[in-house]
């Protein structure tokens, strides 16, 4: 029995007759209910989501779920043909496929049978889960397509529809979900029906396929994949031709287990290496920030110059041949959690980061005759670096390796450091990948350089460092407050990491791209724009950056292997740290020697590393003219089937990490429900917080006890001084992004990193409808941030102005700084909140600036004579508590916390009794006394209340 009448009617129209069915009666039984959202209803929203229209009511939910059943039974088949169709022995992306197949049809089962209004949480989970296993799904389809020219096209075209719609989804459902704008859902809906019609029509194309096949699975025309090449396409004979080889082809190869593994062990150790290069930079800056100023342990910085002892014989033999020792001793780095006390805990990273900067420049030159190994082993240093970013992405910035985590901050330290174990016995248990791969690209050199080789690595590890050891880093450069007017951290970090995979994929496979004056050319306009620009305009630069960055780093890697490896990986490093130094001196320029050359200069520290780039371009472009190109087809690097089976696996892990990120951008999509603690009262609880930067005093990431702390205070809004992480020295981290979402607020950082601050930030349960950045006049000392935010505080537009003045010894520039936030204050017509950092004493100086006829401003409680640093003012509301909380180990200053009545005028100054004010006007109990884990109420030792 031939299979010529199964046609696109045999399951296909059913799922589609499923879902428009049930739009059908929907629309004309519950119209009004179906459209209507959690923000508007008719007219403004005027046609159903997907999910509204599939399990909210009945009838139209029971006829769905009836048709979809019917349609399992071909859904099932089609997985199974689909296998039998593709299948060959040894090949193992069928099976994977198959695999993907199965298991995505029993998700559309979850999020069918469990509808939204059934479990809203668990039906989300089964519905990403579905979207993100289309993906390899239809990747997969693609590269085992069997001969048919028809059935390809369609795919593609298809596919291409699918994946591109994802765009504006995403984008009207930010509008819809962040910006609230009416009719924005109704669009989105409209792009998600259209998913359903791509996805549908996908499967529906094997109906070309299966029309040749028989019941006895037998390819009777001769055109079954079993024992042809993977992709019967035009690309593929060019491709031949012109020695080049596709994702497809590599996707096809054998698989083999034993390779797999190994392949995951050196991406494991990539990420050790990433890991513990990262938390350098921020268990050396614990220290000059308790000494406020150089402390002497900025020294070990210099740990990365290791591999200048490549130069060294016995060294460098020791490395080729015996690589265990190398990366065994980096695991110094990872092990560094073990220390309680922060000196050891540094000495150790500063060892791990010794241990790995000598392991993996000794790997690659070691393997630089042998173009598979060599191919290999670059692949996972870059795959390395993203999976460190995909692995902060799902852990709100922090690296749950880093020896700053424990088992109680969130920490996988343990998990961590016996994978690692495991990964480095796997990864050097040979020295090379085999001989069969083996390619002699090193030639007699006629020119070149090893010290612009050592230039241009030294500023592409600054910049991939710098800008894509996090997802959210370029996203903090270009982000100006609200309303929001581009990317946010969750969900966009996975642009991110999108475009770090993509600039892989093309260095991967066409590097000869990469190292051409037209991409340098279109690299550097992007850094322009990402530098100059704000919002989206902005980030789309950061994103061609993130792909060029990570494209070049095969080429400049293989171009340092052609020199002596202890000059050349030695000089890339000393250099590598000079340019981190500028980083650092741009704005730790009051505390540094000769700071002020490089103060604020962000613009010429990216100038120089694009110069420094355009060096190692230039050695590139040299060694390519001077190397004699093979004639022999032996020669040729794709010809090696080890290489290609490498390559493959490389392709599985880039997927499952892009995966990965997109399931965490889900996950981590912000609802924007908040909810203040006290509406009944219609109260505002207010805080000002100095948070030394998420540093506890024993150098553990103390967001956790932070979250604790803010939570126990029951505090709406709260203002975070010293919060700007977005540098190396801090880890490139975001505090706000894991406060915000596990409390449930708001969030509002900057200015951003490139605006030279130390930052200030905003959380607010109330819906932030407007925000400005603003940096103060600083002519001498360190720049001093603001952020001036209106609140919908119950319906009542309310101002709450975050500020940290400049350091004590400038005087000038804090006089300065109070007239310009006096300033702030005056021109504010709504009722208004400062949270700060004023850095003078009670009714001295220029707090009779803040405090003045101008600003309109009151203090919380003039008689608290006991201040310097942390003030709370405020006008037009009614004040009724103030406390003052001790920091515990968290950090090296207290909590001020005020609370105040939206809609009442403000009282006197009489202090009355706790047990005359109402229970939800009260401060927590839980503070009193020794309070809890080292927060009391100090100074007064309890709460003040004041008499209306």
């Amino acid at each position: 029995m031939r299979f010529e009448g199964w046609r696109a009617d045999a399951g296909w129209s059913r799922r589609a007759g499923a879902f428009f069915s049930a739009l059908i009666v929907g629309m004309s039984l519950h119209f009004h209910k179906i459209v209507k959202n959690e923000y508007y209803g008719y007219p403004q929203e005027w046609f159903p989501s997907v999910s509204a229209t599939i399990g909210d009511r009945y009838p139209e939910r029971s006829i769905f779920q009836i048709f979809i059943a019917i349609t399992s039974g071909p859904r099932f088949t089609l997985v199974f043909l689909w296998y039998l169709l593709t299948a060959r022995p040894g090949a193992f992306l069928p099976k994977f496929v198959a695999s993907v197949g199965l298991f995505r049809t029993f998700l559309c089962g979850g999020w069918v049978y469990i509808t939204s209004t059934d479990d809203h949480d668990w039906h989300d989970i089964f519905m990403i889960s579905y979207l993100v296993c289309t993906l390899p799904w239809t990747l997969g389809c693609l590269a085992l397509s069997p001969m048919n020219r028809e059935a390809i096209k369609y795919r593609k075209i298809l596919a291409g529809l699918f994946f591109g719609t994802l765009v504006p989804l995403i984008y009207y459902f930010i509008q819809h979900k962040v910006h609230k704008v009416p009719g924005a859902y109704t669009i989105y809906a409209f792009f998600e029906w259209s998913l359903i019609l791509f996805d549908v029509g996908f499967d529906a194309v094997t109906a070309f396929d299966f029309a040749r096949l028989e019941l006895k699975i037998v390819d009777v025309t001769g055109t079954s994949k079993g024992n042809h090449a993977v992709l019967a396409d035009a690309m593929l004979e060019k491709s031949k031709q012109r020695g080049q080889v596709l994702p497809q082809q590599l996707l096809g190869t054998s698989y083999s287990w034993d390779d797999m593994f190994d392949a995951a062990a050196d991406i494991y150790t990539g990420y050790m290496f990433w890991s513990v290069l990262t938390s350098l930079g921020v268990t050396v800056w614990y220290f000059p920030l308790w000494h406020m100023g150089i402390s002497g342990y900025e020294v070990i910085i210099m740990a990365t110059v290791s591999p200048f002892l490549l130069a060294i014989p016995a060294v460098r033999n020791l490395c080729a041949n015996k690589p265990v020792v190398f990366y065994g001793l980096s695991l110094f780095g990872l092990a560094a959690f073990l220390f309680a006390t922060p000196e050891p805990r540094l000495f150790s990273v500063g060892a791990g980061v010794f241990f790995s900067c000598l392991a993996w420049p000794g790997s690659f030159w070691a393997e630089r005759n042998n173009a598979g190994r060599l191919d290999a082993k670059i692949s996972a240093f870059s795959l390395g670096l993203i999976t460190s970013s995909v692995a902060k992405f799902a852990n709100h910035t922090n690296n749950p390796v880093w020896p700053i985590m424990n088992s109680i901050n969130g920490g996988l330290n343990k998990t961590g450091l016996v994978l690692a174990i495991l990964a480095v016995l796997r990864s050097t248990r040979r020295a090379t990948v085999g001989s069969a791969d083996l390619v002699p690209i090193q030639q007699k050199r006629r020119g070149g350089s090893s010290v612009l080789a050592a230039v241009g690595l030294a500023g592409l590890l600054f910049g991939l460092h710098s800008l894509l050891s996090d997802s959210s880093t370029m996203i903090t450069w270009v982000w100006d407050g609200y309303p929001i007017k581009g990317p946010i951290p969750a969900p966009h970090g996975a642009y991110t990491i999108a475009a770090m995979g993509a600039g892989f994929l093309v260095g991967l496979f066409r590097p000869e791209l990469t190292t051409t004056w037209t991409f340098f050319g279109v690299a550097s306009i992007a850094v322009a724009i990402f530098h100059n620009s704000v919002g989206w305009t902005g980030f789309y630069g950061a994103l061609i950056l993130a792909v060029y960055f990570m494209a070049l780093i095969p080429a400049f890697v293989t171009s340092a292997t052609r020199h002596a490896p202890g000059k050349t990986f030695g000089l890339a490093f000393l250099f590598y740290n000079l340019i981190v130094l500028a980083h650092v001196w741009v704005v730790a320029y009051a505390f540094v020697p000769g700071g002020p050359l490089l103060r604020e200069r962000t613009d010429l520290v990216m100038t120089v590393t694009m110069a420094m780039i355009a060096a190692g371009v230039f050695e590139c472009l040299t060694a390519a003219s001077s190397i004699p190109q093979p004639t022999s087809s032996k020669y040729t690097k794709h010809d090696s089937p080890l290489r290609r089976r490498f390559r493959a696996y490389t392709l599985y892990f880039l997927t499952g990490l892009q995966l990965i990120s997109v399931a965490v951008a889900y996950l981590r999509f912000p609802t924007f429900d908040y909810t203040p603690y006290h509406p009944q009262e219609k109260l505002i609880t207010a805080g000002i917080w100095t948070v030394h930067f998420a540093l506890d005093n024993d150098m553990w990431s103390s967001e956790r006890r932070m979250r604790d702390a803010i939570k126990e205070l029951e505090l709406d809004v709260i203002g975070l001084l010293e919060s700007d992480l977005q540098r190396i020295i801090m880890g490139n981290r975001d505090m706000t992004q894991f406060l915000a979402e596990d409390l449930g607020m708001y969030a509002d950082f900057g200015p951003g990193p490139n605006k030279h601050t130390w930052g200030c930030a905003l959380l607010s349960k109330f819906p932030i409808v407007n925000s400005t950045h603003h940096l103060l006049p600083s002519p001498v000392g360190e720049l001093a941030p603001a952020i001036l935010a209106t609140l919908d505080v119950y319906g009542e537009m309310i101002d709450v102005l975050v500020f940290h003045s400049g350091q004590e010894e400038d005087v000038e520039d804090r006089r300065l700084q109070s007239l310009g936030i006096e300033s702030l204050m005056a021109n504010s017509p709504r009722p208004l909140i400062l949270l700060s950092y004023l850095v003078t004493k009670p009714k001295e100086g220029n707090y009779n600036t803040y405090v003045s006829a101008k600003s309109r401003m009151k203090d919380i409680d003039s008689s608290d004579w006991d201040r310097w640093c942390e003030y709370i003012l405020y006008r037009g509301l009614r004040r009724v508590g103030y406390a003052r909380v001790s920091r515990g180990t968290i950090t090296d200053t207290e909590i001020q916390v005020g609370k105040f009545v939206v809609g009442q005028p403000d009282g006197g100054e009489v202090e009355v009794p706790e047990n005359e004010v109402p229970q939800g006007w009260r401060f927590p109990e839980i503070f009193k006394g020794e309070g809890v884990r080292g927060h009391r109420y100090h100074v007064f030792d309890r709460p003040r209340y004041y008499a209306p």
